[in-house]
């Protein structure tokens, strides 16, 4: 696909760009209004065509826990019979706790974690199916609050008795972002992983004290203007860290249910690396 195409629904999906705007731009780029509407499908998160995760080994349940304002919403995977387990908490894109998150969230219980996908947007109620409106009210949490609900979540998964205290976690878009706040806020945090997410201000940096993993598409310039600055602070405050971009991908790359941005050659890879920081510092 056309990569303008790609940026700019990518445009659409991370700026206050309309939906009517940005169909006619997509007209615009396509040719016409008929072939917007063909490509529209392509570039649009699929859930019922992503392959669900499924392994009897994890035990998946819905479960609350005491918020900043209220509780939150979560769903909570773990190996089924295992105790003494390394926790890690999910976060997801902007559009909230989807299908898609919630399989990832599986998909790290069955690597032998603890692992908690937190909905951030338990305050309106939890995620909605319309996407759009998910990330409509994306924009309208209380950033404080929301930072809180997520360092909360950490202390839940530190005080679980099947737990061993370990923390990580691993953020994607939006919640890689998350993922970069956490490790400045949380001086507990042992490792955090961050997929194409915003980066924190140089000045931030010297407060984290977890091993930090940051994956980033190479296509995704957006994103990727912040990495030299980000790298910087870490290598002048001599923090455990690895950055890995992958070359010719875009943004969104770890997501399968995203068919034009989804590559199968990086998520893998990135997940392998993924997983081995979790094992080497949460075990």
């Amino acid at each position: 696909m056309d990569q303008k195409i790609i940026n700019l629904y990518d445009e659409y999906t991370h700026s206050k760009l309309n939906r009517k705007e940005f169909m006619r731009k997509l007209a615009i780029i396509t040719g016409s209004t008929a072939l917007a509407l063909t490509v529209l499908p392509l570039l649009e998160n699929n859930y019922a065509s992503a392959s669900s995760f499924n392994d009897d080994s994890v035990l998946t349940e819905h479960i609350t826990y005491p918020g900043a304002d209220g509780d939150v919403k979560a769903v909570l995977a773990k190996p089924k019979d295992k105790k003494n387990l390394g926790c890690v908490l999910v976060i997801h894109e902007n559009r909230g706790l989807n299908p898609h998150i919630i399989d990832v969230t599986k998909r790290v219980a069955a690597e032998g974690f603890i692992a908690l996908g937190v909905d951030a947007l338990s305050p309106f109620g939890g995620t909605p199916s319309d996407e759009d409106k998910g990330r409509e009210l994306i924009g309208k949490l209380d950033p404080v609050k929301n930072l809180q609900n997520y360092l909360k979540g950490l202390a839940y998964l530190r005080s679980r008795k099947d737990g061993n205290g370990k923390t990580g976690c691993i953020g994607f878009c939006w919640g890689g972002g998350m993922a970069n706040k956490l490790a400045v806020s949380d001086p507990k945090l042992l490792a955090a992983v961050a997929y194409y997410g915003a980066q924190p201000v140089a000045e931030d940096v010297p407060k984290i004290k977890a091993s930090v993993m940051l994956h980033y598409g190479g296509l995704d310039e957006r994103i990727n203007a912040g990495i030299p600055a980000y790298e910087a602070a870490l290598k002048q405050n001599h923090i455990d860290y690895k950055v890995y971009i992958y070359e010719n991908v875009n943004h969104a790359f770890n997501n399968d249910t995203s068919p034009t941005r989804y590559n199968e050659a990086a998520a893998k890879l990135a997940w392998k690396r993924t997983i081995s920081l979790f094992k080497a510092k949460l075990a």
